[in-house]
């Protein structure tokens, strides 16, 4: 009698050890991992995507900020300041425009001869007459 339970015993391990393998084996068939696959990646799309929406706003909220700084620039440039104790402004700074263009450009002239330090001294040769006749 003790030998049969154990045979019982046995067998139903080895059915339970088989039916879990071959579910495990089912489980890694190309159909079930791409479900799988892809449900891990709606979890991860999910989270990207709520991570690029905050960075969306971030940069919606930092860009909203800074015009209104450039704004405020701007507006200190045009209008004198208002003084609350009722004194008269003082001079108000005005911004250039800056020139950015190569100084021979701006100045309309190339380079001239006395800025080059080598042909100061030097006679102009360009006839060949070496400033002779």
């Amino acid at each position: 009698m003790r030998r049969l339970f154990w045979i019982g015993v046995g067998a139903g391990a080895a059915l339970y050890a088989q039916r879990k393998a071959v579910k495990f084996v089912r489980s890694l068939t190309p159909q079930n991992l791409a479900v799988l696959a892809v449900e891990k990646a709606v979890e991860r799309g999910e989270l990207a995507g709520h991570r690029i929406r905050e960075l969306a706003e971030d940069v919606r909220y930092y860009a909203a900020e800074r015009e209104a700084e450039l704004n405020e620039a701007i507006e200190l440039d045009q209008a004198p300041p208002i003084d609350p104790r009722g004194r008269i402004p003082g001079r108000v700074l005005r911004a250039k425009p800056l020139d950015t263009g190569p100084p021979a450009k701006r100045l309309g002239t190339g380079p001239r001869e006395i800025d080059n330090p080598d042909s100061r001294n030097k006679p102009n040769n360009k006839d060949g007459t070496h400033g002779v006749g």
